[in-house]
């Protein structure tokens, strides 16, 4: 689906080539197997830009890799995630990959403690 050297962005990190971009999505696969993708909306602008609205439900089945570096193991929790995309084509396969959603929608349903850290 990407080109050799695209680049997927979300709020998790950036994944560069397509084998970051295979690491990163295999290791959210990990953590949920069995995700759930409705697009709700999708527009084309400028002929090569692709918009999507969509929401993801999963439930949290695999380890899941945090920003701190924490792993929290499966919760056996449902996760219901709002979301939007932005996708740069370059023929048929993807060249930029923007991935929108609200992370701590995310974290509250996994149950993990946010900690807020002052400088």
């Amino acid at each position: 689906m990407y080109t050799d050297g695209a680049v997927h962005v979300s709020p998790a990190g950036v994944g560069e080539g397509r084998g970051e971009i295979a690491s990163f999505l295999g290791a959210f696969l990990t953590g949920f197997p069995d995700i759930h993708w409705t697009p709700w909306s999708r527009a084309v602008v400028c002929g090569n830009l692709v918009v999507t609205q969509w929401a993801v439900t999963c439930t949290h089945g695999g380890p899941f890799l945090m920003p701190n570096g924490e792993i929290i193991e499966a919760t056996g929790r449902c996760v219901n995630v709002r979301g939007c995309s932005l996708r740069t084509m370059d023929g048929d396969r993807i060249a930029a990959h923007c991935v929108f959603y609200d992370q701590l929608e995310l974290y509250a349903q996994l149950g993990a403690e946010l900690v807020v850290q002052r400088p």
